[in-house]
């Protein structure tokens, strides 16, 4: 789903319908829209923009008794992620958040709460980046911008 895509097949759109935009996505990019996939894309996609972890999509899979394996989700999300329809976020060594909001945007992250929220695009600008090698380009820039509670 291209910059916005993920927002335009939830908001205003009947759940037939916004399946039905979805299966076509998954098969525009490659993806056969099983059963399985079509669940786990409506867990993930239905409920506006998030960052989620694989035990988080798994343990709400689980939490609507479907049936699905950990190593399931989490191959799931990174063939989503090959898709297109999601944006991987490395904020920790040990933990990969997923991204259903796949425009170009930063981030922040709270330290002890492990939460991720979007900074608002007026509020950061990048300039001044590095010459690229010769043959390549820009893909996207992240920046996660590290929170803590203050220490009073």
């Amino acid at each position: 789903m291209q910059n916005g895509q993920n927002t335009e097949l939830r908001n205003g759109q009947a759940p037939a319908c916004w399946a039905s935009r979805l299966r076509e996505r998954m098969r525009q990019s490659g993806l056969r829209p099983t059963r399985q996939r079509m669940h786990l894309a409506t867990l993930l996609f239905s409920r506006g923009d998030r960052h989620v972890t694989a035990e988080e999509v798994h343990a709400e899979a689980l939490g609507e008794n479907m049936s699905v394996s950990l190593a399931t989700v989490y191959n799931t999300l990174h063939q989503f992620t090959e898709a297109g329809l999601l944006r991987v976020l490395a904020v920790e060594s040990n933990k990969t958040y997923f991204d259903t909001n796949i425009s170009d945007h930063q981030h922040f992250f709270i330290e002890g709460r492990n939460e991720v929220i979007d900074i608002p695009d007026s509020m950061i600008s990048v300039q001044n980046l590095p010459e690229v090698p010769e043959g390549m380009e820009v893909a996207h820039v992240d920046i996660v911008v590290r929170l803590r509670p203050k220490k009073n």
